[in-house]
């Protein structure tokens, strides 16, 4: 037997609130925050524009892995590691803008 069945003559369906799956806010996020950097690296270029859309690239990278690779319930030593890579990988990327 259905659910519908089971329900009182002239009864109606609450309606459930919305909330997303946490994947699903995270893919959000990531459009609105690539969407953001585009426009900030098409507004103009110096250090506190690139560092901002560095930092925002960072960001990205965490939201990737703790949703999409599944770190996000695991323990810290894989968390910090993943962690250190994006950030050595920005210093890297950093160092590189600022020498040139």
């Amino acid at each position: 037997m259905s659910s519908i069945e089971n329900r009182p003559a002239g009864s109606v369906a609450e309606p459930q609130g919305f909330l997303p799956k946490p994947c699903t806010a995270a893919w959000a996020a990531l459009i609105g925050l690539a969407l953001f950097t585009y426009r900030l690296g098409a507004y103009g270029s110096g250090r506190l524009l690139m560092g901002a859309a560095l930092c925002l690239t960072l960001l990205k990278g965490q939201l990737v892995v703790d949703y999409f690779m599944g770190l996000r319930s695991v323990r810290p030593f894989w968390r910090i590691a993943m962690a250190a890579y994006l950030i050595v990988v920005g210093g890297v990327i950093a160092v590189a803008y600022l020498s040139a």
